[in-house]
């Protein structure tokens, strides 16, 4: 059940503040009333646009969402270096706000099989941006060819690169958005369980932390999310499994010990299927005695941030997340 709690006042056009009275908040949206040239029915129609999901291949599916770098591109005074963190190829995306020695570790999403920085480098900057940090986008292993824990091994690879750079652990933060979200619990478990220094704080936007697929939501949302559906998500969970229990606490993060975890910040939107897998973590990790944060925004779909250029709530989200992190890695 969700907490009992008084609002906070709150300036015209910020999200309501429903606070409780231990360590997890809940976040409400007001309904859109005053930004129809930048809002939610925008975003509907351009995706209504693209092909079926299920109509595509995965090669399809991976240069479709990689034209992302076209249709968002990068503000062109974030600066951008390749590098190998670790096992795996990434980039300093380098925002001209950035604190020297403040990073943001940015875990891109889409399902464990599609995704990459030119998909992701729009939002990662954003964020960065926005909490005055670099940000580190990984471009982690993907399935199937590279299946369950490829991609956790080369996230603690990442952090593990970060800290052999001098950065304290006290100033990175890790974040990342559906899948990514999810891989970002999984990594603050093996950092915890590897007994490494342990980073600021977590961010997790819309994040998939049940690969039972299981959630109620997934039904009572499908009508309303035009992203994500529970065929194409379970298809995905098996491509990243393997041969992998889907309840294994690194793969389904709402299945873990969450004890011992840092601050989280939990987006998610009213209208998608994967609200349960937010509100599951965020009571499970408060249960844990973890600090949880869960804002739930109304209308809003799966990653809306993603659509920063074309949605006003995406840039007053992308703006939360950047004073959250600003105040863990002070």
């Amino acid at each position: 059940m969700r907490p009992r709690s008084r609002p906070h006042a709150r300036a015209r056009g910020a999200p309501t503040i429903l606070r409780d009275p231990a360590t997890m908040a809940l976040h409400r949206t007001p309904r859109r009333n005053d930004m129809a040239d930048r809002g939610i029915e925008v975003v509907h129609a351009h995706l209504a646009k693209l092909p079926p999901a299920d109509s595509l291949t995965v090669a399809e599916r991976r240069a479709q969402y990689e034209r992302a770098e076209k249709v968002f591109p990068l503000s062109p005074d974030v600066k951008v270096e390749r590098v190998t963190a670790g096992a795996a190829p990434a980039e300093w995306l380098r925002p001209p706000s950035a604190r020297a020695g403040h990073v943001v570790l940015y875990l891109h999403g889409g399902g464990y099989v599609i995704g990459s920085p030119r998909s992701h480098r729009h939002l990662a900057a954003a964020i960065a941006g926005a909490a005055g940090t670099n940000a580190l986008l990984l471009d982690y292993r993907l399935a199937p060819e590279h299946p369950f824990p490829a991609a956790l091994d080369d996230a603690v690879a990442a952090y593990r690169w970060l800290l052999d750079q001098g950065i304290a652990a006290e100033h990175i933060a890790v974040a990342g958005d559906s899948a990514g979200g999810g891989l970002t619990v999984a990594t603050l478990l093996a950092l915890r369980d590897a007994h490494l220094p342990r980073p600021a704080a977590g961010v997790c936007i819309s994040p998939w932390v049940d690969l039972t697929c299981s959630g109620g939501s997934y039904q009572s949302k499908a009508g309303v999310d035009p992203i994500v559906r529970q065929a194409g998500v379970a298809e995905m969970a098996r491509a990243y499994l393997g041969a992998t229990d889907p309840r294994s606490p690194l793969a389904s993060p709402l299945f873990a010990d969450l004890r011992g975890l840092p601050p989280l910040l939990i987006h998610v939107g009213s209208d998608e299927v994967l609200l349960d897998d937010a509100i599951g973590l965020a009571e499970r990790a408060k249960a844990a005695g973890v600090d949880a944060t869960l804002e739930q925004w109304d209308r809003m779909i799966h990653v809306w941030h993603w659509f920063l250029p074309m949605l006003d709530e995406a840039q007053t989200a992308v703006e939360s997340i950047g004073r959250f992190v600003r105040a863990r890695t002070a």
